[in-house]
């Protein structure tokens, strides 16, 4: 009996070992996006998990790819919904569990395009989704190129633009890692989101990679 107890032992601590190990390896796992070969980490410092990638592109070029990071609270929310039998209920649940809490876009150039080409760029796609005032657009567009010039002149190829969305404190902007300021406007938070989850998306790929990497088939 002793000797059949401990084999039980065994088979359960091997069985919740491999359990544990293969959800590391989905937790961990870093993403790469398969137009421009341009891998994105798993998390980020802030916590947040990875939910897809994708490329944004002006007719052929491939501009950069982008990753959204998010709560895996949302992520488990998500795997409970058909990405097929029910795609409108995710992207619907995905685009406003991103505005409800702490959302980060990764962006990362896979071609050379100039400063305040970039900065504008990131503004107008913004300011037709935002509601409030036009001075958070343009410190949206000041700390892009302050970022950009910082750190070159332009946003060559590898250079990363980080915007975090909070639904409390507004917008953070980062390039290359360094913090370029805060837009204290949840309205512009939430209208970052909508550029990349909206119908009228910069990425479409983006969305179907976070339905098919956060709901069920």
């Amino acid at each position: 009996m002793l000797r059949f107890l401990t084999g039980l032992c065994l088979l359960w601590s091997t069985g919740m070992s491999m359990t544990t190990s293969k959800l590391s390896l989905v937790v961990d796992a870093a993403m790469t996006d398969s137009a421009t070969k341009i891998a994105f980490p798993p998390t980020r410092g802030n916590g947040l998990e990875i939910f897809g990638v994708g490329v944004r592109k002006k007719g052929p070029i491939k501009v950069y790819s982008v990753a959204m990071y998010c709560q895996a609270a949302l992520k488990e929310k998500l795997s409970t919904i058909s990405r097929t039998s029910s795609k409108p209920k995710a992207l619907e649940t995905l685009r406003n569990g991103a505005k409800e809490t702490s959302t980060t876009f990764l962006l990362e150039m896979a071609f050379k395009v100039g400063a305040e080409k970039m900065a504008s760029a990131i503004a107008d796609s913004v300011a037709p989704r935002h509601k409030g005032s036009r001075s958070d657009v343009e410190s949206l567009k000041k700390f892009v190129l302050q970022g950009v010039e910082s750190s070159g002149g332009a946003a060559v190829k590898g250079t990363q633009l980080e915007f975090t969305c909070d639904p409390t404190t507004g917008l953070d902007v980062a390039v290359n890692g360094k913090g370029q300021g805060r837009i204290e406007s949840p309205g512009l938070a939430k209208a970052f989101c909508d550029v990349y989850l909206d119908d009228k998306c910069a990425s479409p790929p983006l969305l179907t990679s976070c339905l098919e990497n956060c709901c069920s088939p």
